[in-house]
C-alpha cells in the first residue's frame, strides 16, 4: 500500500517520522549558525500543523469566497477571531483605531513572537477558483488578485500548533497574532506600529504567498511609500454662461498631473509614482469647485521617499497657485522599505528546508499549465526545490519597484517575511490570473508547508534565547547603522476607514450568495460545481 493510500492518521505520523529523520541528518546546504529547537519539537509541531490540514483549506476557501477588500474585512475579521477565541487566544478587536483590526495573544512569560498576514482582497478581480479562464462570480466585485485568503489561515494553523507544543512541554512564550488589513492601500500597518501593538515583541514573523517556497534578509529592495490625498477647492459657476466667475478645481488637478509628469523624466530611477483623480466634478456645466487627486509617491529609502514627497506638495501648491484654487492634503497610508533580519531568516530558512515543498499531482500540475497557455503566460512548472536562502548578494542593487507595509514592523522589530508556495508560476499579481489557483489544492498544500515553517521557527524563538538576542543584536547594529525609521505620518493623520465602504454596500449583497458553506460542501470548488483538473 502507497502512503498516500494510508489512513489519514497513520499518514501524519510517516510524515512526522520523515520530518524528525530529515532535522536529523546534516542539510546539504550551509546550517544557521544559530542554536535551534530540537529536532524532536520541531517534528511534534509539524504534525501539529499537519493534523489541521483539512482546517486550513476551509480557512482559506472561506476567505476567498468573502472577498472583502481593504478596510471592509468585516466577515473575515468576525471568522478569523471566533477561531482563535475558541482555540484559548485573547482577543482584542478594532486596534489601532480600524474596526477590521485585532490582535490575538496567549502565553506568558519567555520572548514575545508576533505572526501575522494580509487579509483584504482587489477591487475588481472577482473570479472562480479552479478555472483557467477570466471569469468573474460577481461581475465587478472584489476578489482575491494577490493570494490574501491564504496567509492569514497558514499563521492561525501555525499559532495553534506552536501553542499545543508549548503547553505540553511548558515552554515559556508569547503568541500575538494579527491581520494586515488593507495591506493593498499601504494602509494600516505604520498606524499599528504608532499605536505600540510592537512596543513589547522580542521577534516577528510575516508570510505572504507566492509561487516560491523562499525567506530573505536585508534591504530587499521594496521602496517606501507614502499614500497621499489631494484635495483641490475652487469656486462654482455657470461653465457657459460665466465661467469668469469660477475657479475650477478640476484644473488644479489636471495641472498638477502635467507638472508632475514633468518633473518625473528629472527624477531618480528608483522613483515610483502613480495617481488617480477621485473626484472631478458633478456635472459638465457646473464649474467643480472641489476635486481630489490620490498619489502613491515611491523611493528606496526614508530620506529620498521625503524628499519626493515634498516634491509632490509643492508642485500641489503650484497647481493650486496657478488657478486661483486652495489645496489641502492628507497622508492615507504609508510603507516603510522592507528589511529582513539575517538571524531570524537564517532560522527559518534551514526550518524551510527540513519542510520542503508540497507534494505536487498531475492535477495540480495540468492546472497550472492551462492556467498559464489560456492567460499567454510563460509556461513554467510548479517548483519543486525550494528557493536558496535570498541575501543582499545574491539579489544585487535594486532600482525600486512595488511596496509592502511590513516595512513597518520590520523597522521596529526584528522581522522576516516567509514566502509560501501557493501559487502558480507567472501569474500576474493584482489580476484574476493571480486567483485562479487560490482556492485548490495548489493553494492548500502551499499554505500547510508554509505553517509548518512557521511553526518551527517560533519553537526556535521561544527555546533559543541566543537567537532572539542574536536578531535584536543585527536590528539596532547593523540593520539600524544603515537608517532610522522615518515615518511620514503626521498627528493628526488617521486611517482611512471609510474607503471602500461605498463598494462593499453595493457588492455585498450580490457577493453574499458565493460565501462559502463547510458544513455542506467539502471544498469550495465542490459548491461551485468545479471539477478540479476537468478542462473549462
Amino acid at each position: 500500500m502507497s502512503v498516500r493510500k494510508l489512513p489519514t492518521s497513520i499518514r501524519s505520523a510517516v510524515a512526522a517520522l520523515a520530518l524528525c529523520t530529515a532535522l536529523a541528518t546534516p542539510p546539504a546546504v550551509a546550517p544557521a549558525a544559530h542554536a535551534q529547537a530540537s529536532a524532536e519539537l520541531k517534528a511534534e509541531v509539524a504534525a501539529a500543523v499537519e493534523a489541521q490540514r483539512k482546517d486550513v483549506q476551509v480557512m482559506v476557501d472561506q476567505i476567498y469566497s468573502f472577498g472583502e477588500p481593504g478596510f471592509q474585512e468585516v466577515r473575515t475579521s468576525e471568522y478569523l477571531t471566533g477561531i482563535l477565541e475558541e482555540h484559548g487566544f485573547t482577543v482584542e478587536r478594532g486596534v489601532a483605531g480600524i474596526p477590521t483590526a485585532f490582535t490575538a495573544t496567549w502565553g506568558a512569560g519567555g520572548p514575545k513572537v508576533a505572526l501575522g498576514s494580509d487579509i483584504d482582497q482587489l477591487l475588481g478581480l472577482s473570479q472562480y477558483p479552479g478555472v483557467a479562464e477570466v471569469r468573474p462570480m460577481v461581475e465587478g466585485a472584489p476578489g482575491p488578485g494577490e493570494g490574501h485568503n491564504s496567509g492569514m489561515p497558514a499563521i492561525v494553523a501555525a499559532a495553534i500548533a506552536a501553542k499545543q507544543v508549548m503547553e505540553r512541554h511548558n515552554l515559556a512564550g508569547r503568541l500575538m497574532l494579527w491581520p494586515g488589513v488593507a495591506e493593498e492601500l499601504l494602509a494600516t500597518k505604520a498606524y499599528y506600529v504608532r499605536a505600540g501593538l510592537f512596543s513589547d515583541v522580542d521577534a516577528s514573523i510575516f508570510v505572504h504567498v507566492g509561487d516560491r517556497f523562499a525567506t530573505a534578509w536585508g534591504d530587499m529592495g521594496l521602496n517606501a511609500l507614502v499614500s497621499t490625498e489631494y484635495t483641490f477647492h475652487g469656486k462654482p459657476a455657470h461653465a457657459a454662461g460665466m465661467p469668469w466667475s469660477g475657479r475650477s478645481a478640476l484644473d488644479a488637478t489636471t495641472a498638477m498631473d502635467v507638472m508632475w509628469n514633468m518633473r518625473r523624466e528629472h527624477l531618480p530611477l528608483t522613483q515610483r509614482s502613480h495617481s488617480i483623480i477621485t473626484e472631478g466634478g458633478r456635472q459638465p456645466n457646473i464649474v467643480p469647485d472641489k476635486a481630489t487627486a490620490w498619489y502613491f509617491f515611491r523611493e528606496k529609502d526614508f530620506a529620498s521617499l521625503r524628499a519626493l514627497y515634498e516634491i509632490g506638495n509643492t508642485i500641489a501648491d503650484a497647481a493650486a497657485l496657478g488657478t486661483g484654487t486652495t489645496v489641502s492634503r492628507r497622508v492615507l497610508g504609508y510603507a516603510a522599505p522592507n528589511y529582513g533580519n539575517r538571524p531570524l531568516a537564517e532560522a527559518a530558512y534551514a526550518n524551510i528546508t527540513a519542510v520542503g515543498m508540497p507534494e505536487w499531482s498531475a492535477a495540480d500540475q495540468s492546472f497550472a499549465r492551462r492556467v498559464q497557455e489560456t492567460n499567454s503566460l510563460t509556461v513554467e512548472p510548479l517548483r519543486a526545490e525550494i528557493t536558496p536562502l535570498s541575501t543582499p548578494e545574491t539579489r544585487g542593487v535594486g532600482m525600486g519597484g512595488g511596496s509592502d507595509d511590513i516595512g513597518d514592523i520590520m523597522w521596529t522589530v526584528p522581522t522576516i517575511t516567509i514566502n509560501y508556495p501557493s501559487n502558480i508560476p507567472n501569474v500576474i499579481y493584482h489580476h484574476q490570473t493571480a486567483a485562479m489557483a487560490m482556492a485548490t489544492p495548489i493553494a492548500h498544500k502551499g499554505a500547510v508547508q508554509g505553517a509548518k515553517a512557521v511553526a518551527m521557527t517560533v519553537l526556535d524563538i521561544v527555546t533559543t534565547p541566543a537567537l532572539v538576542q542574536e536578531a535584536k543584536t543585527f536590528f539596532t547594529q547593523v540593520q539600524g547603522a544603515e537608517q532610522s525609521y522615518d515615518p511620514l505620518l503626521g498627528p493628526d493623520d488617521q486611517p482611512g476607514i471609510h474607503l471602500n465602504g461605498p463598494t462593499m454596500r453595493d457588492y455585498r449583497p450580490q457577493m453574499e450568495p458565493f460565501y462559502y458553506d463547510p458544513a455542506k460542501y467539502d471544498t469550495y470548488l465542490e459548491q461551485l460545481g468545479i471539477r478540479y483538473g476537468a478542462e473549462d
